[in-house]
């Protein structure tokens, strides 16, 4: 018994090695980004899957990663935006009538929705809606919930909002 918790010790030891390695790998590429790169990644970074991050930031040059972005059709989706929309994801925060899929850009995923988007829809973020455009979910920090509300596919509000222990839906924060 003895041998099997300090080899399950070494085991969690290993694990908690490669996740900080492979963080601070995927830090080390961002930074050899130059400036505009990094501008442009974190454009389309909360839109990519974990293997496109992967496949961009393996590029060799600019050019090739610019390419691979029109490649999977991210510039394409980007572009699609109004000029309002792209302003908005450009700056990093959300805004009042931005569309649905400008709310991707900014904020990545939902942890979960209600509805349809298109119609009347609740787009629910793990995290601030201070935080949300830095990172994105914050899957592994729940303790705050942003609650976004869509109709025919714009926003119309969000409400940050920490539940309480009795139930979820109790809000009491920011309304926007």
């Amino acid at each position: 018994m003895r041998y099997g918790r300090q080899g399950l010790r070494w085991v969690g030891v290993l694990l908690g090695t490669i996740i900080v390695l492979t963080g601070c790998t995927y830090d080390a590429a961002v930074q050899r980004l130059s400036l505009a790169e990094q501008s442009e990644f974190y454009t389309y970074k909360k839109v990519m899957t974990s293997s496109q991050v992967r496949a961009y930031l393996a590029k060799a040059t600019a050019a090739e990663r610019t390419a691979y972005l029109s490649q999977v059709g991210l510039a394409q989706r980007f572009q699609a935006l109004d000029p309002g929309d792209r302003d908005t994801v450009l700056s990093g925060q959300p805004r009042v009538g931005m569309s649905a899929e400008a709310l991707l850009f900014v904020w990545g995923d939902p942890y979960y929705t209600e509805g349809d988007a298109r119609r009347y829809a609740h787009w629910h973020y793990l995290g601030s809606s201070m935080m949300l455009g830095e990172s994105g979910n914050r899957y592994r920090q729940s303790s705050n919930l942003v609650d976004v509300y869509l109709v025919a596919g714009r926003v119309v509000g969000w409400v940050d909002y920490t539940p309480s222990g009795g139930g979820e839906g109790e809000e009491g924060g920011t309304r926007r």
